[in-house]
Order: structure tokens, then sequence, then C-alpha cells
């Protein structure tokens, strides 16, 4: 059962994690109901998720024979041991972390603008120093390329969002795991004391 006070609503906030993320994971089924999950790069658009690759293989099998699928993101900001609140029991023993998966349509991108658009995006987020010619549909350098690449969209029919930084702790609990997180220091430590400063209201 979800939590309810992990789960995230707003919009805005689940559209900047995924326009803040390249990395995610593809979940597709063959014709015999297995289920296969794909590691890619994506890019988020207008409510759309979009990844590109070649137009044979499993993965674009598996949407040629079932439109239906499911893709997640999910970020990892800390993990956080028991001894931050308990220095005996292992319960409490935790990761914080935004995730969000979407459950929808997978369609074959055919436009080549709307592919040149989309490649566009992959470029700005891996590559955003720039340093190629500006992907059109109509330069005939890119033309035959945007013909060879396929591009796949997912049009979420559902889409969940769990951001969790300790909403569940009461108090003291969450005094104790933000003491041991700003001791710590490690790498990403100060950004999860942001979120949970952010997300973390004491719910009694």
């Amino acid at each position: 059962m979800r939590r309810k006070e992990f789960k995230i609503e707003q919009e805005e906030e689940i559209t900047a994690f995924l326009q803040g993320m390249s990395f995610g994971f593809l979940g597709t089924a063959d014709e015999q109901g297995f289920p296969r999950v794909t590691p890619l790069n994506f890019v988020y658009s207008e409510g759309h998720f979009y990844f590109h690759g070649s137009h044979a293989g499993g993965k674009m099998d598996s949407i040629r024979q079932q439109m239906q699928v499911c893709f997640t993101v999910a970020d990892e900001y800390a993990l956080i041991p028991s001894y931050f609140s308990d220095p005996e029991l292992a319960c409490p023993a935790t990761a914080y972390f935004k995730s969000v998966t979407a459950y929808g349509q997978a369609e074959i991108v055919e436009d080549l603008t709307e592919k040149a658009a989309v490649l566009t995006l992959f470029m700005q987020k891996l590559q955003p120093e720039g340093g190629y010619l500006p992907i059109t549909a109509d330069d005939p350098k890119y033309r035959p390329r945007l013909k060879g690449v396929a591009v796949v969209r997912i049009t979420p029919d559902e889409l969940t969002a769990k951001f969790k930084f300790g909403q569940n702790l009461k108090e003291d609990g969450r005094a104790d795991v933000m003491r041991g997180l700003t001791e710590r220091g490690g790498a990403r430590d100060g950004e999860t004391l942001e979120m949970m400063q952010k997300f973390c209201p004491y719910h009694p």
C-alpha cells in the first residue's frame, strides 16, 4: 500500500524532476506475456516521454505487439542508516529518493519534424555545450538519419510520483536524521536536507 505522505501531486514538481533526469526504465510485455525492463535515456516534454533507438530489437517488437507500457524514473538522494535515529535496531534504515512511474500508450513517431524536435531536446540534455548543427527535418544532412532512427512517444494514462524524505517521521526522529546528515556531510546530504525541509513537515 502506497503511503500517502510520500505521494506528490503538484505537476510543476513532477515536471521539474523529470526534465532534470535523463535515464529511466521502460516496462513492456512480449506476446507470451513475459515482462521486459529496458534501461534507456529519455526526455520529457509537454506531458510525454520520448526515447529513441533502432527500429529493430526486442523492445520495439514488444511495443508493436502491445502498446501498453510503463515507464519509471528514480533518483536516490541518500542512504539513511539506522543509527541516525536508533542506536540498536536496524529497522529505521532506509533510503530517500524521488520516483515517478507512468502507465500509458507507446507510439512510434513518424513525423520528421517531431523527431527533429525530440532529438534536439536530447542534445540539449546530453550535450548542453553545443558543438553540432541544429537538427531540422529539412536539412539534407539530417533527413536520412531522421528517417532511420526510431523515436517513441509514451502518452501517460496514469502517472504517480513518490518523493520520500522522511515525511512519516515524528519531529524528534526527523531532527535525528537531519543531524546525522549534517554531521556526515556526504556528496548529496546537503541536497537531501533541502528536500527534507521542503517536503517534510511534521506529521502527527
